[in-house]
């Protein structure tokens, strides 16, 4: 077993990666400047992209802003989507708003103009038989090099306590360390998202709502939102709960055909404060897990001090019916 470990970790450094740990349960490889690879009994799980290059308006159009991909069971490819396609702004698990207020002036950092989102360093990595987790810390420019916001974005993916194939949990904590700063816009173009690959089969998406006779561009605060999509003649499911602790009245674009959706949470942080967002997102592969699974694993990642009855649910998109 020990010769075996070291042989993977001396390919693993022959291919110019640097892995934290060579053994079954979870791994990180790191290429520095580029990704970080999180990988599960030697399957890539996640990528974490984080590159930031503005040599040329193409590379600098590609690195704006990271990301983490999610792949595929095989580990073969992300179900997620990077640059190019239909809004190749939308890159697999990302944060932004549209209308951000800062000393006088509104940035976007969804389309991610006049400005950057860039990572500037881990500080943690760490991976065992269980999980993996790692903080990005990254500054949110404007378009003078001015940082409106600090981020440390935590990632921890690990095994599901049910069905299911990954728990990803998200903490996004911004702190504006310059002046206040208002994070604004609107449900289509601001929060924490998910987004397809751009190969979805766009008539074939379906969301699921934790309530009766749900109004998706009315209703607000949900517990949890799911999608189940089609991307190479393969069906995937996405959960995304919401915490408590997040900010109230959140709105939630989860309609989109095409596969992009997420919270809108509305927030302002004063100076030397700091908002911490949190959530959850739960992968399997083929259809939408039963509500009663979905309530259990948000339940845990909520602290619930009793199990939430489980609730009923509404199920739009998806063909037509004649």
């Amino acid at each position: 077993m020990r010769f075996a470990s070291r042989s993977l970790a001396l390919l693993a450094l022959l291919a110019g990666v640097s892995p934290l740990l060579a053994q079954d349960g979870f791994t990180l490889q790191d290429k520095p400047g580029e990704q970080l690879d999180i990988l599960l009994d030697g399957k890539i799980a996640g990528r974490y992209m984080y590159a930031y290059d503005k040599s040329t308006p193409k590379s600098l159009n590609l690195t704006f802003k990271p990301y983490l991909h999610v792949f595929d069971a095989e580990g073969k490819a992300p179900i997620t989507n990077g640059p190019g396609g239909q809004f190749p702004h939308h890159r697999g698990i990302y944060i932004g708003w549209n209308k951000i207020s800062f000393e006088g002036k509104m940035y976007d950092r969804w389309h991610m103009t006049k400005g950057e989102i860039v990572h500037e360093k881990f500080l943690n990595q760490k991976a065992d038989k269980d999980k993996a987790t790692f903080t990005s810390l990254t500054h949110w420019y404007t378009d003078t090099g001015k940082v409106i916001l600090d981020e440390e974005r935590t990632m921890t993916i690990q095994r599901p306590k049910g069905p299911g194939r990954l728990v990803i949990d998200g903490s996004f904590k911004l702190t504006a360390p310059n002046g206040d700063v208002k994070l604004d816009g609107d449900p289509e173009h601001a929060g924490i998202h998910f987004r397809p690959a751009a190969e979805v089969v766009a008539r074939e998406t379906v969301y699921t709502f934790p309530v009766e006779n749900a109004v998706p561009t009315k209703d607000l605060d949900y517990p949890w939102v799911g999608e189940t999509f089609t991307l190479n003649g393969k069906r995937h499911s996405v959960v995304i709960v919401n915490h408590p602790d997040n900010p109230k009245n959140t709105r939630w674009s989860a309609y989109r055909d095409y596969g992009r959706f997420g919270a809108f949470p509305v927030v302002t942080i004063k100076k030397g404060e700091s908002q911490t967002f949190n959530y959850r997102f739960i992968i399997a592969d083929g259809e939408m897990l039963p509500a009663a699974d979905i309530q259990k694993q948000a339940d845990l990642f909520t602290g619930a001090k009793a199990p939430t009855p489980t609730p009923k649910t509404t199920v739009l998109g998806g063909p037509k019916k004649s």
